[in-house]
Order: structure tokens, then sequence, then C-alpha cells
């Protein structure tokens, strides 16, 4: 998107990540003798479409004397060309856009100037009549001559903007709604709590799609897409309701194809957890006998995953902006629910014979029916460490044995495996809970539950728990839900985090499967090497998936513990470990003048780990293989694919070297105690 006439100093506002893929081919161009911070040259009529082609974008002299505000100037033009182009009203679009860039400033961090008051004015509630009138005279010198704005003009304008307030919103600030707390962006460091960005973050070597991952370049764009689908809609005037219905159903429709199922078997929620908690919803709405859920691996599925197992709030907020007790049983949800947690590892860390997981779950499962409960089996595929649980033949066999008094469950929020393995259980009656936001890497906080036919069939005769109305809306539930347990608004964070997601999930599977396997095997058998050759470093056992020739048989999470760097012999305790995790995140440089200490690093969060060194758990890293590593993304653009798989092997080779950089300065680390920033600190 660059022009020659643009200084450097613009340029670089230019090549953000974020504003490259926004811009999509648009070249702005430098004229400094304009007073103004942009204007859209070209043929404007109302009514009329707006012909991108033939118009200029100039950004003035203002741009240069203040280059803090250059970026949310850029941002600003480039949302109002966009929104004008479908033909949207002139003053409405511009309003809109003036909206998006005040809120568009707010994200980015550091040394930022404050906004001019003509562009604060949108960042708080919706503006009155009066307040646009005056704002006008301001954004009108930004496009080509139009007719008067009137004051009835404003009066109409303002209802109008009033219920798509919420709404008209960059795609990174929409994402980081509909969840709870934990997706909130800090202000002084750019990220979440997960720290992950809603902003591509390509300068970070990323291998932690366990837990979390920022969006690459592809991923933003299919959310930014999405997000401008439905702002042209929106400004057309289209029923806000329809609209952002659509924008929701749209992307149920989407994940049921990549499954080969229709989209009322699919049922969104906010994240793993929440999928939790609708699963026991419907299994519990459809018996008239007290649930047990047994859930495998309870300290390595989500650390709230065994409250909403038991009905109840799992957070001290959820993804409907609700308050909520934390440890409370959810309205409409039985305090008799009782959950059976299966352990994956034994006392020393080490994993259980799969052999002895079966025989305890079929144990703990017909005792629990002898007492005349209603069984809700969990199959855990795969741990946070890439263990599976129990083995698919005893759920055939006790599904077999117990009939209707025995739901399964299958967890893949890791996301795994095959769809084709996935549609295959849906199709035999099995309940899958997959996310978009761990192999496939999109943003953290998106899940979905794949129903069978038989509960898709019997979903319209099932009273819901009523608390669900703080976790779910009507239109993520399929046709026939009970309308009364859910709300009637529309968590267009979690749709934009599912299009991100499914940016990534469309290159992957463009691939065949043999191609996928591949380079997983490749990288994996790498990744293997480095970390065994690397004394400081253990490697713990990885799953042996299911191999009938598909790709998911390739593990792809590599655990590992950290050697302790004063007590030789031993590894690090969890929460020195979680020390570690932020430090490879961070940027060291101003206190480690060696090796790459400034480069960014993102490994799957420690897992507790039991140890006999240790009173309390060590802490397991995971250095994992996503979807991107098989696809690749825009910044390996131009590499062909042994060159860019060596790349990749590289990156993960710097990784370890950070770390075992961290273990050598980690007294004066530890004084410091460096925080994960969006992006190096020079």
């Amino acid at each position: 998107m660059l022009a020659d006439t643009l200084t450097r100093s613009l340029t670089d506002v230019l090549e953000r990540p974020d504003l490259r893929v926004i811009a999509d081919g648009l070249v702005p161009v430098l004229d400094v003798s304009l007073p103004l911070p942009f204007r859209i040259e070209g043929e404007l009529v109302p009514g009329q479409a707006f012909c991108l082609r033939t118009a200029t974008l100039k950004l003035g002299g203002l741009c240069l004397e203040a280059p803090r505000l250059a970026p949310t100037f850029l941002r600003h033009a480039i949302e109002l060309m966009r929104l004008l182009e479908p033909g949207a009203n002139p003053f409405l679009a511009s309003f809109a856009a003036a909206r998006v860039a005040a809120l568009f400033h707010a994200l980015d961090t550091g040394d930022v100037a404050p906004l001019p008051a003509w562009l604060a004015v949108f960042a708080g509630d919706v503006p009155d009549a009066p307040a646009l009138l005056q704002s006008w005279e301001t954004l009108s010198a930004f496009l080509p001559d139009l007719p008067p704005f009137t004051q009835s003009e404003a009066e109409r304008l303002q209802g109008v903007l009033s219920p798509l307030w919420p709404v008209l919103a960059p795609a990174e600030s929409l994402m980081s709604g509909g969840g709870d707390s934990r997706l909130a962006v800090d202000p002084h460091t750019g990220l979440n709590r997960y720290s992950s960005s809603h902003r591509p973050r390509p300068w970070a070597i990323t291998f932690g799609s366990s837990t979390a991952s920022s969006l690459s370049e592809r991923g933003f764009g299919g959310a930014e897409s999405a997000r401008r689908t439905m702002m042209s809609a929106l400004l057309a005037k289209q029923d806000p309701d329809l609209v952002q219905e659509g924008v929701v159903r749209r992307a149920r429709a989407a994940i049921g194809a990549h499954y080969g199922l229709p989209e009322d078997a699919v049922l969104l929620s906010a994240s793993g957890t929440d999928c939790e908690l609708a699963v026991l919803a419907l299994v519990a709405a459809g018996t008239e006998r007290p649930v047990t859920s047994i859930l495998l691996a309870p300290d390595e599925t989500g650390s709230g995953v065994p409250l909403a197992a038991c009905g109840r709030h799992f957070a001290t907020d959820s993804a409907c902006s609700t308050l909520v007790g934390k440890g409370e049983v959810i309205e409409g949800f039985s305090p008799e629910t009782r959950l059976i947690g299966v352990d994956i590892r034994a006392a020393d860390g080490t994993a259980r014979p799969v052999a002895e997981i079966n025989a305890q779950c079929a144990v703990l499962v017909r005792r629990e029916a002898a007492e005349g409960r209603h069984v809700l089996l969990h199959r855990l595929d795969q741990s946070k460490t890439g263990l599976a649980a129990p083995d698919m033949d005893l759920v055939w066999e006790l599904c077999t044995e117990l009939g209707d008094q025995l739901s399964v469950v299958i967890d893949v929020c890791q996301a795994r495996l095959s769809p084709s393995r996935v549609a295959d259980w849906v199709e035999r009656g099995i309940i899958v809970m997959v996310t978009g936001s761990k192999f496939f890497t999109g943003p953290p906080f998106c899940g979905a539950i794949l129903l069978p036919l038989e509960i898709r069939n019997r979903l319209p005769s099932l009273s819901l728990p009523k608390g669900l109305r703080a976790y779910g809306n009507r239109d993520e539930w399929p046709e026939g839900a009970d309308a009364s347990a859910l709300n009637n608004g529309h968590n267009i964070g979690l749709a934009l985090r599912w299009y991100a997601a499914l940016a990534e999930m469309d290159a992957l599977f463009a691939l065949p499967d043999p191609v996928i396997r591949s380079r997983l095997t490749r990288f994996m058998t790498e990744a293997v090497a480095m970390v065994r050759a690397r004394p400081v470093l253990t490697m713990l056992p990885m799953g042996t998936p299911f191999d009938d020739g598909r790709w998911d048989a390739v593990p792809t999470i590599l655990s590992f513990l950290v050697e302790d760097p004063h007590v030789p012999g031993q590894p690090l305790a969890l929460e020195d470990a979680r020390r570690l995790h932020r430090w490879l995140n961070a940027d060291l440089s101003p206190w480690v003048a060696e090796g790459e200490g400034s480069l960014l690093c993102v490994l799957g969060q420690p897992v507790p780990v039991p140890h006999p060194m240790l009173d309390g758990p060590a802490g397991a890293l995971r250095l994992c293989a996503g979807a991107r590593l098989v696809s690749g993304e825009p910044s390996h653009e131009g590499l062909d694919e042994e060159r860019r798989l060596q790349r990749e092997c590289m990156d993960a080779r710097r990784v370890l070297g950070k770390l075992e950089l961290i273990l050598k300065h980690w007294d004066v680390l530890l004084d410091a105690n460096p925080v994960p920033r969006y992006a190096p600190l020079v």
C-alpha cells in the first residue's frame, strides 16, 4: 500500500500489519500542502456507489506534524472510504468512520497523543444532534462537496446511530468483547490475559496454540471482512437485529460446513468452558435422573471446567456481560449434579496407562448408573499436554450397554483431530466440543458444540435452565431451542473471533490430508530432537493418537520440564515456570545484552504436573504445532515450502535459545520481572 511520495516515518505507519490488512490495496498519497489529516477526492453522489478505483486518498501535512496521530487519521480515512464504497449515506458513513477511528485510537499503547476534540466526541456515548452538527463542520472537509447537513437530518441520523453504536467499532475492539474479563486488553501492554492480541503480531514467534494465539494477518483479515460486510448492511439501514443474527448464523454454517454438518448442528459458545455448561444443560434437560459428570484430567482442561461441569458459575462475569457469583449454582441447574474427576497422570507426574483409565471409567460409569443417575462421560481428546482417554472402544461398549442412561461428550477443544473423524462421532450420536482458538490459531474464546441428530430433533421439547441467559444468545443455538432461557442479543465478538479462526481453517483444509500430515511430521520430528538435545529440558511422553492414516495421528503438543537454574536436576516449580513463560514473551534487551533478548516468543502456558522432587507441582511448558505452521501465513510470502519449514524449525531453535538465555540471567530477570508487550520496546 506504499506510495513513492510518502516519507519514511509515514511509511512505517502504513506498514503496520493491522493497517496493511485493513487498507487491502488502497494507496494513499502525501500532500503536505493539505491543511487536514486527510481528504478523499472523487465523484461522490449520495445514494450511489463510490468508485474507489477513480478516487484518491490524500494524507495531509498533519500526518507528518502529529506522527502519533497518523495511525488514527489513516484508520479513519480507510474506514470512511470502505463505508462509502457500497453507497452508504455519506453523513452516516462519516459519523460511523469517526466512531471506529476514535475506538481504534484507544487500542494503541505507549506514547499516544490525545484525540482531537472533533474526534474525541465519538469515543463515548452516541453524540446528540447538536454535537453531530458541530462535528460535521470538521468532518465535511474530508469529503467532496455535499448538500448541507441540516438540524432535521442530524436528529434523524442520531436516531439511526443509537442502536448501532455498540457495534460501530474496529474488529479488534469487537473481538475483545463477548467473553469474560480474560479478553480485556491491558492498555499498557496491548495484550489480554492470555498474553495474546486481536491484532497481527508477526514479529513474535508463536508456538503456543495449546493455550492461545495472537491473530495472523490472515485471521485478522477474516474477522475484518465479516465486520466490514456487517457495517455496510447496517449503514444500508437493514434491520440491525437481522443483520447481526445473520453474522452469527453464517459463522455457525461455516463451522458446520468444515465438519460436514448443517447449521443447526452447531451451537456457538464463548469458550470451551462455556461449552461444558451448555452440554450439561442439554443433557440434564433430557433426563429426569440426577446427572453425574465424569471428567477426565480436571487439571489439564480449562481451569473453570470443573465448576461448569457441575452447573456452577466458573468466573465472576459471563459472556453476556453479566456479573455472577463464581462457584454458585446457576439458576435452573440442579445442585444434585455430581462431579467425579479421573486423573490422567499418576502422583509422580507420569501418564497413567490408558487401560488403567479405561478400567476406572468403566467402574465409575456402571456404579453411577446403578444408583439411578444419568451419566455424562467425558472423553478428552486431547488434554493440554496431548493425552487422550478413555478409549473409543470403551465408549462404544458403554453406550451399547447403558443406552439412555449414558451421554457422551468428547472434548476436542484442542481441535487436533481430523474433521472427518469428528463428523463420524457426531453421526453416531456423540456430542463434540470444539474451539477455533487452539490448533486452528484463532483468537481466544471461540467455542462450539456439534450436536448429533437425536439431540437436534429433541431440542424443541427441552426446557433449558434459565441461568443460561448469562451465557448464550438465541442466535447461537439451533432453531427450536428454549428461547425463554436465552438472550435476544447478539455476540458479535464471538462471531468475529470465529471468522478469524475460519480463515485459518479454510487455508488449512484447502490442503490434502497427506500434505498436512507430512508437514506436521517434519516439524514435530525436528522439535523433539531439539528438546532432547538440551540437558536443561526434560521432555514428557507425548500422546500416541490412533493412526488410521489421517493427519491427526501426528502428536502436535510437545511438553517439557525446565531445570531450575539454582537446583541441578530439579524442574522449575509451577510459579517459576510461569515466570519463564512470561519472560519469553517479553523484550529483555534492557537487562540482557547478549543473544536475542528482544525476541518475543510464545509457548503454551505451563501446565501443573506432579513431580517427586517438589512439594507442589512442576510447570510443563509446551511447544506446539498449529494450523499456521502447515498452511503458512502472509509473513512467509515468497518462501517455498522447504525454506518455510526450515524457517519454522529455526524459529523453534531461537525460542529454545532464548529460554536458555533466561536461565543464564535468571536472578537479574527475577529482580526486573519484565512483562510481555504487543511489540518489542524498540
